[in-house]
């Protein structure tokens, strides 16, 4: 048996020894092919010194992306590191109140005591007793349910409407792609310090830019899906009832015919009132003319009763006429 064995030795040593030159000659072929390379490379450089280095710093920066896009995908497929969903909350309620001012002073003494905040308010008057107020309001999700009941309980319920919406899986998915863009903003910084051309840093200070322009994207996109799902949005109107003075169906009374008719009274008075103002200037004027008038024939009356004495006083002057003689 041991003649036997030495020649599975020396076959198994062939075996290695060609395995070994046949690594050996890939080895020198992609050294080759490496040189030959980098004697093209150099020779195209004549014309343009700068481009191959750049190339080769977008070729890293690209294999550093791939990793950066793999480790994205392996970390989009973890489960959920989240304890809790993350739900986006929604209502609209619409609530007749008797006073509106101080039903939104008490929505927001309820917010404010949850801990949540108004968003905006608004408020528009209908006519002279009655107004209407829109409000957005701002509720942390843990009291969400209980402001929304006490809101609805403030008055005669008109409508509600309520929505949720599960996004856990997309703030995951927004948190891996920050952490992936953070690492990638991290490579291409450190290829700007292992740097030594212009280009080079030229070229690695664009994609830098634009990196952090993207991650400063996700940033603000964790944000506000944190806001939406920290607190639930709660839009309240409120509005008053019409009063019963008001209605058009009610017939009118003792009161609404007094009323109309010290209105009617009223009305003809005044038009009576303006028709003599507007009269005034012409009943004086006339007024005017019959005084003159009358004093007129007044004066013509005594100067013609003082020509008739004149007239008739030589006459009663004249000589008496003589006596004739008497007889003796």
């Amino acid at each position: 048996m041991q003649p036997g064995r030495h020649p599975d030795r020396s076959s198994t040593h062939r075996s290695r020894a060609v395995l070994a030159a046949g690594t050996l000659a890939a080895l020198l072929v992609l050294s080759g092919c490496g040189a030959g390379d980098s004697a093209d490379s150099k020779g195209a450089a004549g014309d343009n010194a700068e481009y191959a280095a750049p190339r080769a710093e977008r070729g890293a920066a690209g294999a550093a992306d791939q990793g950066s896009a793999k480790s994205g995908s392996a970390a989009k497929k973890k489960p959920s590191a989240l304890s809790t969903p993350q739900i986006i909350r929604k209502a609209s309620l619409s609530v007749e109140v008797k006073s509106v001012p101080k039903a939104v002073a008490a929505a927001r003494a309820a917010v404010e005591s949850a801990g949540g905040l108004v968003s905006s308010e608004s408020t528009e008057r209908l006519d002279a007793t009655h107004e209407a107020s829109h409000i957005v309001l701002r509720v942390p999700q843990g009291e969400y349910d209980a402001v929304l009941q006490e809101l609805a309980g403030g008055g005669k319920l008109l409508s509600r409407t309520t929505t949720a919406k599960d996004v856990t899986d997309q703030v995951v998915d927004v948190e891996s792609r920050i952490a992936t863009q953070r690492a990638s903003v991290t490579r291409v910084r450190k290829l700007m310090d292992q740097a030594d051309k212009l280009a080079d840093v030229v070229t690695l200070e664009g994609e830098l830019s634009n990196r952090q322009a993207e991650l400063e994207s996700l940033l603000a996109q964790q944000e506000s899906l944190k806001d939406r799902t920290t607190l639930a949005t709660i839009t309240l109107s409120l509005s008053e009832p019409e009063s019963a003075s008001n209605s058009e169906d009610d017939d009118p009374g003792f009161l609404d015919a007094l009323g109309g008719g010290w209105h009617a009274f009223v009305t003809t008075v005044r038009w009576i009132a303006m028709a003599v103002g507007a009269a005034a200037p012409f009943l004086a004027a006339a007024a005017g003319l019959l005084l003159l008038g009358r004093l007129l024939r007044t004066w013509l009356a005594r100067r013609r009763t003082t020509r008739e004495p004149q007239a008739s006083q030589p006459d009663e002057q004249a000589p008496a006429a003589p006596e004739a003689p008497t007889a003796p």
